[in-house]
């Protein structure tokens, strides 16, 4: 071993009859492999790698029947590999890798019941890959990466258990990624890359939650990438690019918290880049290259101080470049075959904002009057829905908006008369049959459009006449709204400003509020635990996304079950910024009280200061109001919850909604979860509840902690 030791191996050593242990790597041998080898009748531990050896392997290599280690990687082996060999079943680790072996691979190997690793990369291996290999169910690292296997991947695979590393890369492989991989749960790196896989990412592969390298790039992947690819915590390394993968980016790899290295390049991915991706604090390599994503770059991506690579080119992206050191400082390339991007070196200047009427008190611009000549334009109206486009509309001009991450796309102002009577049309000039809800500062009503979109209207209370009250409520929401996007949080499409009617226009969610549907009996029945497990994380996603990834940070200050509305889907978006208050670092925070009963927190009763942690607080009150059914009343926050939770692993049925079914052993899990993080958030003293981040990222690995247990 490292004794400089040259020449061939001498024929001599074949008379060492009882040698064990032959150790003589990583030294200048030349030469072949003596057959005298086989002589060897109690050889255990073999080990010959990085040398210059080349030549056949010896037909007895294994004839005592005893090898355990054989390790011969590095040097110029040539031929097939010997039947002594392939029927050695006490073999433990096999290093072959790095040499000019050929055979067929179906063939050439058996079942080896102790076999922990074996590496045959690098060589000149063809045929399939039998699923006999499923039956050595000790193996803990499985490579055969860089032959010329063909065929399908065995899903008999799934059954190796133990198996930590898997490197089928750089081969012929075809057919679809195995289901069955799924069952890995100890694997730590997955390399499928350079093959011509097909079909799209197993869901399945969620559950390898310990993975920390993932490698299916340069396939022909497609379908969209799964959401269960955010369950990767330990995740640090993920190239997909290379493929054909398609629709929208999950937005849940923005769970990835360890990920240095994300390659989604050369796909056909399309929408928005998520704004989650602002939680990859390690990553250090970001390419989106050559798909089709769209929108702008997500100002929060400002707050990605690790990255030094990145490459968005050849997009249909657009708006400002984020600052900070990577993409100012990336090469024009990382940017080029896109329609928008500025601000940036290279890149054109980004729009500036117009600026208002002096006459006007408006603080910012979304107002535009279209020209009409020879009359007075009664109404303004500028509406920011792409949804809503029409064909050759009159009086249509393009955004000169400011260069905001939360820019739609291809955003386009519409003739405002003519789209302010529609509004009024669709609702009968908001007449009461069409109102669906009333929020903190104004009704809200139900508009379906000559385009047959359906659209939430929310009509302020007090008419855009100057009020100084007013218009800082407007504007406040307006600001607010503008600035979020995120899954969790109503989409706000545009707003109006008129003489009689101001209001504004948002997505609309078809299955109401949670408040509503907690009331209601049958539709309660519907609401299953995991729905409810599903409406809770949601809910404390989106408020950590306002507490901590909008600048200024935005508190809700009235987060209660009327505000929380639901998809199609179940999904919860957070609605309702009547109320919201941004926290300005140069302004007080000092303000009236304001939100619902029974979710407000403690302090504000006497201090009426505003922070994050009286979000944190009507927080916990949902999430015992989505368990239990009901609003939880004082008696059940302060006096039950705590102690009943001591008794680890107990729920009382007190907290349960008694219209459901029990929950099963998993979704229980995920409800104590719940409860647990329920009692901190309701502290009395805010020092002591926990961040809306902090909870969030509770329920996130929690949760695949639990499920990884199963």
């Amino acid at each position: 071993m490292e004794n400089n030791l040259s020449g061939p191996i001498p024929l001599s050593v074949g008379n060492l009859s009882k040698l064990q242990v032959l150790y003589i790597r990583d030294n200048p041998l030349s030469g072949s492999i003596p057959e005298v080898i086989g002589n060897l009748m109690n050889l255990v531990v073999f080990r010959v790698a990085r040398n210059n050896l080349s030549g056949y392997l010896p037909e007895n290599l294994c004839k005592g029947g005893k090898l355990q280690y054989f390790t011969a990687n590095g040097n110029s082996l040539i031929g097939r590999i010997p039947k002594s060999l392939r029927n050695c079943t006490t073999l433990y680790r096999v290093r072959l890798d790095g040499n000019q072996i050929t055979g067929n691979i179906s063939e050439d190997f058996g079942v080896y019941p102790n076999l922990d690793y074996i590496n045959l990369s690098d060589n000149k291996f063809y045929g399939e890959i039998s699923d006999k290999w499923g039956k050595s169910l000790q193996l803990t690292n499985f490579e055969i990466a860089g032959n010329n296997i063909t065929g399908s991947i065995p899903p008999e695979l799934g059954n190796l258990t133990q198996l930590h590393l898997l490197n089928l890369s750089s081969n012929h492989l075809v057919g679809k990624i195995p289901m069955e991989l799924g069952r890995l749960t100890l694997l730590v790196k997955l390399m499928l890359h350079g093959n011509q896989l097909s079909g799209g990412i197993p869901q399945e592969l969620g559950s390898l939650t310990d993975l920390e390298y993932l490698d299916l790039s340069t396939n022909n992947l497609s379908l969209p990438i799964p959401s269960s690819l955010g369950n990767f915590m330990h995740l640090h390394h993920m190239n997909l690019s290379n493929n054909m993968l398609s629709h929208k980016t999950p937005y849940q790899l923005g769970f990835l918290l360890q990920l240095s290295v994300l390659d989604l390049s050369y796909n056909s991915l399309n929408e928005e880049i998520p704004t989650e991706y602002f939680g990859l604090d390690s990553l250090v390599t970001l390419n989106l290259s050559h798909n089709n994503l769209s929108g702008g770059i997500p100002g929060t991506f400002d707050k990605l101080r690790g990255l030094e690579f990145v490459d968005i080119s050849y997009n249909q992206l657009q708006g400002p470049i984020p600052n900070n050191k990577a993409f100012q400082e990336a090469p024009i390339e990382a940017f080029l075959g896109n329609k928008g991007l500025c601000n940036a070196e290279g890149l054109q200047p980004c729009p500036s904002k117009k600026r208002p009427n002096s006459k006007v008190s408006f603080k910012i611009v979304y107002l535009v009057v279209p020209p009409v000549v020879g009359a007075l334009i009664i109404a303004s109206c500028a509406i920011y829905i792409p949804l809503l486009r029409r064909k050759k509309r009159q009086q249509t001009e393009e955004c000169d908006m400011p260069p905001k991450e939360f820019e739609l796309r291809s955003i386009s102002i519409f003739g405002g008369k003519l789209l302010y009577e529609e509004i009024i049309k669709a609702t009968e000039d908001f007449d009461d049959s069409y109102c669906i809800g009333r929020g903190g500062v104004g009704r809200v009503y139900k508009a379906k459009l000559p385009s047959d979109d359906l659209v939430a209207v929310k009509k302020l209370h007090s008419p855009c006449d100057g009020e100084r009250s007013f218009q800082k409520e407007f504007l406040n929401e307006v600001r607010a709204l503008t600035e979020i996007r995120h899954r969790n949080i109503v989409k706000l499409y545009g707003f109006c400003s008129h003489s009689r009617h101001s209001f504004l226009v948002y997505e609309y969610l078809e299955r109401g509020s949670l408040f509503s549907i907690l009331a209601n009996d049958e539709e309660a029945s519907k609401l299953d635990w995991s729905k409810r497990v599903n409406i809770i994380k949601g809910v404390a996603h989106g408020l950590s996304y306002m507490h901590c990834d909008v600048s200024p940070p935005i508190v809700h200050r009235d987060i209660s079950s009327k505000n929380i509305l639901l998809d199609a889907e179940y999904e919860a978006c957070i609605s309702d910024f009547g109320t919201a208050k941004l926290l300005e670092q140069d302004s007080s925070n000092w303000t009236a009280v304001a939100g619902t009963f029974g979710y407000v927190a403690p302090e504000f009763a006497y201090t009426l200061k505003v922070t994050e942690k009286c979000d944190v607080y009507s927080f916990g009150v949902l999430a015992l109001e989505v368990i239990k059914g009901q609003y939880p009343n004082n008696i059940l926050i302060g006096s039950l919850l705590s102690p009943a939770l001591s008794r680890e692993g107990k729920i009382p049925v007190e907290l349960l909604d008694g219209r459901l079914p029990p929950p099963t052993d998993k979704v229980l899990d995920e409800i104590f979860t719940i409860l647990k993080l329920a009692v901190p958030c309701l502290h009395s003293n805010p020092k002591f509840r926990p961040s809306m981040l902090d909870a969030s990222q509770i329920i996130a690995l929690q949760f695949s902690q639990i499920e990884n247990d199963r």
